[in-house]
Order: structure tokens, then sequence, then C-alpha cells
């Protein structure tokens, strides 16, 4: 199981991603804007939010680093921007770890399928520290 980096940005996500990529001497990775996700009456996208990133990821040094814009509303707070993510191919596994992980914390997200995987919730624990936890298969999502 990978533990990698989500690092969240506030509306400045795509000259962060072109700064690491040149540091780390990489191509700009594949990005999905907010835009190209599939439309929901929950979550409805404006024109501003439809080009701010939704999701991106860099391989630094063997570590997968993620990153996301923030999207308007969520709070921004600089050096609280970055979670821990967790990839795992066993539900049960997953869903056992994210009981222990809100334990005294928050859900942002319960465990639930979405358009990207099957399983995928938020927690932050107790301590403070942000969560993903995430059903990878061997498929790419």
């Amino acid at each position: 199981m990978a533990v990698d980096v989500y690092i969240n940005f506030n509306g400045n996500c795509r000259e962060a991603i072109e700064f690491y990529a040149t540091i780390f001497g990489m191509e700009s990775p594949q990005i999905m804007t907010f835009g190209d996700a599939p439309p929901s009456p929950e979550f409805p996208i404006t024109e501003d939010l439809k080009k701010l990133i939704m999701n991106a990821s860099l391989v630094i040094n063997g570590s997968t680093v993620m990153f996301s814009d923030l999207p308007p509303g969520m709070p921004f707070i600089a050096g609280n921007n970055i979670s821990l993510v967790l990839n795992n191919g066993n539900m049960d596994e997953l869903k056992f770890l994210f009981d222990k992980l809100k334990e005294g914390g928050t859900v942002t997200m319960e465990l639930q399928e979405t358009f990207w995987s099957k399983y995928y919730g938020f927690v932050i624990d107790k301590f403070g520290i942000g969560w993903q936890l995430n059903f990878k298969s061997g498929e790419i999502a």
C-alpha cells in the first residue's frame, strides 16, 4: 500500500505543476480540470471553476505527488493544504483504516463510489492530518 502526498492550491495549481515539472526535468503531466468532470446537480460547475485543476500528479524521485485547486468556498490555509493518500486494492482494509482514522476526527467525505474510484473517502484525523483513502485497482483511473 502506497502513501502519496496531495497538495491543494488556491487557484494557482497549474503554475505550481509546471514549476515542479521544470525543476525535476519532467514533461507537464496529464491534467484533469473541474470542467472535465461529469456534470452533477449536487456540484454545479461555474465557468471560473471549469478551468481550475481537479487533479494532476507528478512522480518525483519515486513518490507520487498529486495536485489540485480548491473549489471556491473551501477554505485554503497555506501550510494546511497537504493531505496523505492511501491507495489500496482491498476495500475491507480501506474501510478498517477509515473507521480507525475517523475516531476523534472529522469525516469530510464518507467512503463511497465516485466517478474516479470504486471506493473513496476523506477524513481529517484527531491530529488534524487529512487522509484520502482510495481504492486502487490495476486500472488507470
